[in-house]
């Protein structure tokens, strides 16, 4: 298998293998990805592909006993909601960062403080719901997503995102523990 991926993105960050040029004119890589998103699986019969939700399945599913994708987590739409709520949250980090690596004098200040308010939203709203049950349970993936988001937030200079929010601190913190999330760790 082969993973097509950029370091700057937040879901590349759940499957990643290798690294891609995207946004470049003429890349080689568009001959393997037309559409130049990443994260981009190619399985070993040849068939690629995109979006890190698919992905991930996939590869949690690869040994028949999916750890993140368990039926628990497939089945609940409470959790579900979760999931796709820091899913947003990540999407809106991800638009943020992608503005500032723009030209200062071709960023949007609508945009950019858009963002920002929905990460901070988004993480008030997390803040009360760390310690539910869902969140407290066995990770899956709103557990995976939140961390790469908030992290990212950080790692980008959006801020801290836990700060002034002490359950969510507490969370991450556990949460961060896991080996694969040491071990995929931004620098």
């Amino acid at each position: 298998m082969k993973l097509y991926v950029t370091y700057g993105s937040p879901y590349a960050r759940l499957a990643r293998i290798t690294e891609a040029k995207t946004r470049t004119p003429g890349s080689p890589y568009y001959q393997i990805n037309p559409s130049g998103r990443v994260p981009y699986l190619v399985d070993d019969s040849g068939m690629g592909m995109e979006d890190s939700q698919l992905i991930c399945a996939h590869l949690d599913a690869l040994d028949l006993s999916p750890r993140f994708h368990g039926a628990q987590h497939v089945s609940d739409l409470a959790y579900r909601r979760l999931e796709f709520a820091a899913r947003s949250m990540c999407d809106g980090i991800a638009v943020w960062g992608r503005e500032m690596v723009r030209p200062e004098t071709e960023r949007s200040p609508t945009t950019l403080a858009h963002e920002v308010a929905r990460a901070h939203r988004m993480a008030d709203s997390f803040e009360d719901h760390v310690m539910g049950s869902l969140m407290q349970g066995t990770p899956g993936m709103a557990h995976l997503i939140l961390v790469v988001a908030i992290e990212m937030a950080r790692k980008r200079g959006l801020g801290d995102l836990t700060s002034g929010r002490a359950q969510l601190t507490n969370w991450l913190r556990a949460a961060s523990d896991l080996p694969s999330m040491r071990r995929t760790a931004p620098p």
